[in-house]
């Protein structure tokens, strides 16, 4: 009897089959004397669209919504080009697998999608569709080298092992759906002051779409300030020169240019002492290994014309080439049961490296630690050697091979020195600080050749006079905050927005803590797909490798009325539930129940919205005219039949003035245009000889106010 084994991609399917020797290859699949292996190609199967329930939804009416289904349905995927026809090469492939399953010598099937959320729901979602009784099991790998997939293939487990995996991926799933359909559908139909432009809402687009509108705001809000600072430069008695900048009770910041022109001009020429000279020997550790972000930000910042997005499909060619371990990891350490593949793999490609006695195998818990992995573990190179790269797939591939080849390298010395001097004149209080390194040991950034800017300073002694040949006060303004970056960017979803303080924040274990505590926006696999996304429908876009939010990404922040999928926290915690139902923490059933109750409840809310009605400008026909401004969006107040109304009524604007208003009646008098008039001018308008209900007259003015509670505008009484 056979098995059948179903990979996420044809390139997979190959590296099965070369595991096994397999080299009959027919129509969709491979087949060998125990395995019949095939492929998907990513999803075959997609959710029902909202049509598919019911046909009247073809066309968006407001009143339609919220929309949804009592039970999901899937099916085949609709071709990319045409959404209305079915992908024939998707149900081309679903036939050849369902027939293969089928056949009268195949006993069971493996699933060997990739080993994460969206793998397990492409394979999972094939069994769902097929109602398959036949035994599933799950193949589990981190790449796919013919001996990992032997040893794996010695290790499945039954699929149903795999459910809070299915369930967090099928949860996350109908989550997008129902928010995706629901807000996208309603805020497009509420607010179309683009057009016929699809205005995209989504769980993970707007926070994030969110954290570049805040940098564009921040630096927009920036109030420059300046200080003045003193530099001094110094020669040694061995004519070596170096520079010291002032310091008064530890702070070099001065808002008086005068006084320090006039240290300036006490110590020219003078003799500074050197007080104190503090040296400490500090060691520098290489960088983490790699996850999926960090390799997107070390490639887009280092070389121009990338994107995160490039960055992972370049990644994800070189894993199917067998030649790096599964890139979507957010874990930054090793599995410590890898040692054992970790020592071949370095082994092997240290060979020839000029630096290669360098090189020793060691296991140290910044490489192998189980408390740092989440899934899966870091990205490293495999124990093949590639050829034939592509120039992109060389610059991934290097970076990952060097930041694991660092890892067995000796650690960087050097040699921080901090030299104080002073002039001992009078009206010189402070003194001449300088920092500089020296390195001492070069260790793993040979691998890079990383360039240094640190200062290096001469060699002087307390008591060693030094003389002052130059000393200028120079200005210095603060400078407004960058505008993000896909690296800044990628760092801020992976941690939900929170920012770390350290020099080298990818060191920090607060920050690992924070990744590895699953309080994210998107997943590794996701972020880069989402900041393509927001580019691709027109809310943001690049400037060099800066990222900048377009009028149409400010626009919808800042209407947008269902203010928790803007909040980070908000979409942090729904991303950490999906991480709990993984882990068997959160049943899929009460998330999606959390879910469906804020897509109904964000769906009213928008249908109520007025704030964005100031948006739309409406231009008066012939023979209109304008009674003043609407107090609720701007536009003109016009006569009708029954009363005075707004001209924007279109885009649901209800402010109306009742001819016939009761409140006014009470009080023995008419709404009219002359009355009108006032009001919009001035706020409110004077009555004379009011009846009151004890029948005595009275004078007051009359104004309207909108309640906060329930967005109607009531008369109120100002007495004159």
């Amino acid at each position: 009897m056979k098995k059948v084994i179903i990979a996420e991609k044809p390139s997979v399917a190959k590296n099965i089959a070369d595991a096994f020797k397999i080299k009959t290859r027919r129509d969709g699949y491979f087949e060998g004397e125990e395995y019949l292996v095939t492929w998907a190609f990513g999803h075959l199967l997609q959710l029902y669209d909202a049509k598919d329930y019911d046909e009247s939804m073809r066309s968006w009416r407001m009143e339609k919504f919220p929309f949804i289904p009592e039970d999901f349905k899937y099916k085949v995927k609709t071709d990319s080009h045409n959404r209305n026809v079915t992908d024939k090469g998707a149900l081309k492939q679903i036939n050849i697998i369902k027939g293969l399953i089928d056949r009268d010598d195949v006993d069971g099937i493996i699933s060997a999608t990739d080993f994460d959320r969206e793998g397990q729901v492409i394979s999972d979602e094939l069994f769902i569709h097929f109602n398959e009784k036949k035994p599933i099991y799950r193949l589990l790998l981190n790449e796919w080298t013919p001996e990992e997939v032997k040893k794996g293939i010695e290790k499945i487990k039954p699929n149903t092992e795999m459910q809070n995996l299915q369930d967090a991926g099928i949860g996350r799933q109908l989550a997008d759906w129902i928010i995706g359909i629901n807000l996208t559908s309603v805020t497009t139909i509420k607010y179309k002051f683009n057009d016929d432009k699809i205005l995209n809402i989504g769980r993970v687009l707007l926070p994030t779409l969110k954290i570049i509108y805040d940098r564009d705001k921040e630096i927009e809000n920036f109030k420059a300030t300046s200080y003045y600072k003193l530099n001094a430069s110094f020669k040694t008695q061995n004519q070596e020169e170096y520079e010291g900048l002032y310091y008064e009770n530890n702070s070099e910041k001065f808002e008086d240019k005068k006084y320090l022109d006039n240290i300036s001009n006490i110590i020219k020429e003078e003799y500074a002492e050197i007080v104190s000279k503090e040296t400490e020997k500090k060691n520098e550790y290489p960088p983490f290994l790699f996850n999926l972000s960090n390799l997107q930000g070390y490639v887009t910042s280092k070389y121009k014309g990338w994107t995160s997005d490039k960055v992972l499909k370049v990644a994800q060619s070189l894993y199917e080439k067998k030649f790096i371990t599964y890139p979507r990891t957010g874990s930054i350490a090793l599995e410590e049961s890898l040692e054992g593949r970790a020592r071949k793999v370095l082994e092997t490609l240290k060979k020839g490296l000029p630096y290669e006695n360098q090189v020793k195998f060691k296991k140290t818990k910044r490489v192998f630690d189980n408390s740092k992995v989440e899934s899966h573990s870091a990205i490293t190179p495999t124990y093949l050697k590639p050829s034939g790269l592509s120039k992109d797939e060389e610059i991934v591939y290097n970076a990952v091979k060097n930041r694991f080849i660092m890892q067995f390298m000796p650690i960087a010395q050097f040699e921080e020195t901090k030299i104080v001097a002073k002039v001992f004149k009078e009206g010189v209080i402070g003194e001449f600080i300088s920092k500089g390194k020296v390195q001492l040991v070069e260790g793993f950034r040979v691998v890079e050749k990383i360039e240094t800017k640190d200062t290096i300073l001469p060699m002087v002694n307390e008591k060693d006079k030094v003389l002052v040949i130059d000393s200028k006060s120079a200005k210095v303004t603060k400078k407004p905050p960058k505008k993000h970056t896909e690296k800044t960017l990628l760092r801020l979803m992976e941690t939900c927005g929170k920012s770390f303080k350290e020099d080298n924040t990818e060191d920090s274990e607060e920050m690992m803590a924070s990744i590895l505590s699953g309080f994210s926006i998107g997943t590794p696999a996701t972020r880069a797909e989402t900041i393509k996304k927001l580019k691709d429908v027109g809310y943001i876009m690049s400037k060099g490798k800066s990222l900048t939010c377009t009028d149409l990404g400010k626009k919808v922040v800042e209407i947008f009325p269902v203010k928790e999928l803007l909040d980070l926290e908000y979409t942090g915690r729904l991303e950490k539930t999906l991480s709990d139902i993984e882990k068997g923490k959160v049943k899929k059933e009460d998330f999606l129940k959390m879910i469906k109750e804020f897509t109904i409840n964000g769906v009213n809310e928008i249908k109520n919205d007025t704030s964005a009605l100031k948006y739309f400008k409406v231009d008066l026909k012939e023979g209109e005219e304008s009674l003043g401004n609407c107090p609720e969006c701007g536009n003109p107040i016009i006569e009708g039949d029954k009363g005075f109304g707004c001209s924007n009524w279109k885009n649901g604007c209800k402010f109306t003035i009742w001819k016939d208003d009761r409140y006014i009646a009470s009080f023995g008098k008419k709404v009219s245009k002359e009355m009108v008039v006032l009001l919009l001018k001035n706020g409110k308008v004077g009555f004379r000889n009011l009846k009151s209900k004890k029948g005595t007259t009275f004078s007051a003015y009359f104004k309207l106010e909108k309640d906060a509670k329930t967005n109607y505008w009531n008369w109120k009484l100002e007495f004159i």
